[in-house]
């Protein structure tokens, strides 16, 4: 099959360079170097038309002269040329180029013209861009190196992609002196069409690459990038780091929660759903990807430290501490080992102090104990160069451990000369090896960071999972009412009933436009009650006297009132005042003050905010957040990253509150973002919980007009589980099926299934001999993200199990508007009508993503699937290119 544009652009076979030059210092010659130097063994063309050689290679003055087609071009000329040469190069059939070439948007609005000018030039000929202002890619298996970087990228397995070129010089110095190599490096500049996402998509299918390292800048088309990610972090680890992580100016708020969650903080949540690690700082950068490439990985976070000097193991501890690491508590049968194994002189204890005469034995004694005991989860081995100890002996010991370990095992060999060799030796058998207590410390965490991280990823929740769907058209009638008057705000009563839409437990709020009214109201409601000011134009009412609790009759109710209108009146003349609110004050005790809030985030969609509420919720700062949908997993994540974590617990006499009724609140939260995309920001503040439940005391929301989307769920960055397309059925002969979308934890029934196959089934669906399936390809199958692709599988019922006998699937093709799709079914299972019915679901959730085509390639001796396919309405055609191939077409 043709190569793609992007694997042109990445992998190239051969080049042309636009701007060649003689010059010995410029940018022509210094890429034209950089490609020779590297070793390029593909054809490359020059183009100047100033020239006719350079150093006795032909230079033509434009592709056409040339007489070749080749995959990539390499623009370094000024950028008014650039459009006639992308024409230059549509012409010659060249599916990817590389502009160097600065002077776009970045110089203001003529050069943004311009760029708009390249960009559809360029998709007139289905040519794609890297760039503009970029330093290029290099991709050391093929001796490539297309930038003008001043030095050359050894070999190696880590992926590097920048959104700064000058990032990506800094990176391959440090990485020249600290003997670190690459399979690709990718400079993306401006990224005006090549992005992160499909950059990604390249590397997670890359067999030269085991992880991935991204420099973040910002990111234009969030559903696509933490789409892909998703995709990357599933089969390889991936590291971010992002510049700008506090934002000079701060946003003009309508909420409490506006205030309070930054940019920063949404993408941050957008990575741990992705199942990323992030870092801050440029060594943490290479340090996280080092470790993570090793493949060490753990399940939790309790650390056991074995030292022979108590200073270091201190150290390491306290590190641990301030890094949220637990010092793993050793037990009693770990203890009585290391009593056996050690002088009477030992720490007794965690950090393990072995003393300073530490022979290996006793190094591997202490080790062994340690990584035997169930409440550790990983074990650092540090030494301090001493008269008697033996760093070289030491860590060979380790190493045969290491060969064996189940648990991840760390190494700080402090000094210098004299541990050279032994950190040799850890090299050699993979065992990360630190110089000091504290990046040994970083490393576990980062190992940490990036298991929940993972567990996050696995993740996937379904929408409305705690309301039935007519709520859902109360809701709706609620924002159309509210758009319809022109307003953004909903008051306190509007508020509170699109919440009980939702079954969020409220305290009712009653509008009242006088003080009477109140009295009236409050007499209705029972007493004590509250009083709240009623006004469009005031956000936080407790800042202007707004609020009275605890009124206990009827002449404290209609005083408060009045006074309460004076007073605000007073303090901001110009607010609209259109009565009060009474709502019968809440009876519950050892109530904690809670707040849940939603902002949608111009690039992530909606964010679910959770921490500490009540009054000071802008100095007390307590706040995590999350993007949906959220499952309760997710939700007990987000609470247990905040303070009001431990303000749930038993707390000086008051009882634990129900966590199940917080996390339930949660969960009904996201249900509303993600079917309401009119929500722009949102305070549940306070919410009030204890023992008996949670409810939601006061309310505000704020609402816009939401175009008509192109799909469902394109308000949000992560696609909820598809529960509309699960389907009951029934086989011709009675037999009971279920047609679903795959979930992660499908993944043990899909690979019954691969393996059942008969070895000419496997053949027809994958096009090869496939023996089994690797944990990669396992993972990639089941843990898919809805929005890109689709694997619908069918199940039935054995034995109280349930049972895979087919699925099929489509992936979403570049364009976004067609699909290439597969389909296999268990041989027990053909003839059975079963094939129609599957390919029929996944033709009918296909057309509801609204894609145009869908195609597929099928062996021309599998008879029985052209079949199929003409039943079903496909265009077949012989592959021009492999006769053994038929190319089937459904215009959707």
């Amino acid at each position: 099959m043709r190569k793609s544009a992007i694997q042109s652009l990445l992998k190239p076979e051969s080049v042309v360079l636009y701007g060649a030059s003689d010059k010995h210092d410029g940018l022509g010659a210094v890429v034209l170097r950089n490609l020779h130097t590297a070793g390029f063994a593909g054809a490359i063309t020059l183009i100047n038309p100033r020239l006719t050689e350079i150093d006795g290679a032909k230079v033509f003055p434009d592709l056409r002269s040339a007489g070749v087609s080749p995959d990539l071009a390499i623009i370094v000329t000024p950028p008014s040329t650039v459009p006639d040469i992308i024409d230059d190069c549509g012409q010659a059939g060249v599916r990817a180029a590389i502009v160097i070439s600065a002077g776009f948007r970045e110089t203001g609005d003529a050069g943004a013209l311009l760029e708009r000018t390249v960009l559809r030039r360029a998709r007139k000929y289905g040519l794609r861009i890297l760039g503009p202002n970029c330093l290029g890619v290099i991709r050391t298996d093929i001796g490539f190196n297309g930038t003008f970087s001043a030095g050359q990228a050894e070999r190696g397995r880590i992926a590097v992609v920048s959104q700064s070129g000058a990032l990506c010089t800094a990176i391959l110095d440090w990485a020249g002196v600290n003997d670190v190599g690459f399979s690709s490096l990718v400079s993306t500049g401006i990224g005006a069409d090549v992005e992160f996402g499909e950059i990604l998509d390249f590397l997670v299918l890359d067999s030269q690459t085991d992880s991935i390292m991204l420099y973040v800048e910002g990111i234009r088309d969030a559903r696509r990038f933490v789409s892909a990610l998703r995709a990357a972090a599933r089969v390889k680890p991936v590291v971010v780091m992002k510049a700008g992580r506090h934002a000079e100016g701060s946003r003009a708020a309508k909420s409490h929660t506006g205030a309070l969650v930054g940019a920063d903080d949404v993408f941050d949540a957008a990575l741990r759903r992705a199942g990323v690690l992030r870092v801050a700082d440029f060594p943490d950068f290479f340090a996280a990807a080092a470790v993570l490439d090793t493949g060490i990985r753990t399940r939790g976070n309790r650390l056991a430290i074995v030292t022979n000097a108590g200073g270091p193991g201190v150290m390491a501890a306290d590190h641990a501490g301030d890094g949220g690491m637990a010092l793993a508590q050793l037990a009693p049968a770990t203890v009585a080992a290391l009593n056996e194994a050690l002088p009477a002189t030992w720490s007794h204890g965690n950090p393990v102090d072995v003393l300073g005469d530490a022979t290996p034995a006793r190094y591997e004694a202490a080790l062994t104990a340690c990584l035997a005991d169930p409440g550790v989860d990983a074990v650092l081995a540090i030494l301090t160069p001493q008269a008697l100890t033996e760093p070289l002996a030491v860590a060979e010991r380790i190493a045969a451990l290491g060969g064996k370990r189940q648990k991840p095992l760390l190494a700080c060999w402090m000094g210098d000369a004299s541990v050279a060799s032994a950190r040799a030796v850890f090299r050699s058998n993979n065992i990360p090896s630190y110089r000091t207590p504290e990046a040994a410390v970083n490393a576990f965490a980062a190992v940490v960071a990036y298991h929940r991280n993972q567990q996050q990823l696995l993740q996937v929740p379904e929408p409305m999972v705690n309301q039935p769907t007519p709520a859902l058209e109360n809701a709706e009638l609620i924002l159309e009412g509210v758009l319809a008057q022109h307003r953004s705000l909903l008051d306190i009563a509007e508020s509170k009933a699109l919440l009980a839409a939702f079954d969020i437990p409220i305290v009712r709020s009653i509008p009242a436009a006088t003080p009477h009214d109140a009295v009236l109201v409050a007499q209705e409601s029972g007493f004590p009650v509250a009083i709240k000011i009623d006004s469009p134009d005031i956000t936080h009412k407790s800042d202007v006297g707004g609020v009275r609790l605890g009124l206990t009759n009827a002449r404290e109710v209609r005083d408060a009132c009045q006074q309460m209108i004076e007073g605000v009146q007073t303090a901001m003349p110009a607010a609209r005042i259109e009565g009060v609110t009474v709502e019968r004050m809440w009876q519950g005790r050892h109530a904690r003050e809670l707040m849940i809030g939603v902002i949608k985030d111009p690039v992530f969609g909606p964010v679910i905010s959770f921490g500490l509420g009540g009054t000071m919720v802008e100095v007390i700062g307590d706040r995590a957040v999350a993007l949906p949908p959220l499952n309760r997993f997710l939700a007990r994540e987000l609470i247990s990253r905040t303070r009001a974590d431990k303000a749930l617990n038993a707390l000086r006499g008051a009882p634990a509150v129900d966590r199940r009724a917080v996390e339930n609140l949660l969960l009904r939260v996201s249900d509303m973002v993600c079917e309401l995309p009119e929500i722009e920001e949102m305070d549940l503040n306070p919410v009030l919980a204890n023992e008996a439940g949670a409810v939601v005391v006061d309310a505000r929301v704020a609402i816009a007009h939401s175009p008509p989307a192109h799909r469902r769920y394109s308000h949000m960055a992560i696609h909820p589980y598809p529960a509309d397309l699960v389907r009951l059925d029934e086989l011709a002969d009675g037999t009971p099926i279920t047609i679903r979308p795959i979930r992660p934890e499908d993944a043990l029934i899909e690979r019954d299934f691969v393996h059942a196959l008969s070895a000419q089934s496997r053949y027809l669906r994958f096009m090869y001999a496939l023996d089994e399936l690797t944990p990669q390809m396992l993972s990639r199958f089941t843990q898919i993200d809805y929005d890109r692709e689709m694997a619908l599988i069918v199940t039935v019922e054995h034995q109280g199990s349930e049972v895979e006998i087919g699925v099929a699937r489509y992936t979403t093709l570049p364009d976004e508007t067609s699909c290439e799709f597969a389909i296999v079914i268990s041989d027990d299972w053909t003839g059975k009508g079963l094939a129609n019915k599957l390919l029929s679901a996944l033709i009918d959730a296909a057309r509801a993503r609204r894609l145009e085509t869908m195609t597929g390639v099928v062996l021309s001796e599998n008879q029985r699937m052209l079949t199929l396919a003409r039943r079903l309405g496909f265009d077949i055609q012989v592959d021009t290119e492999s006769p053994e191939l038929m190319n089937l077409t459904l215009t959707l």
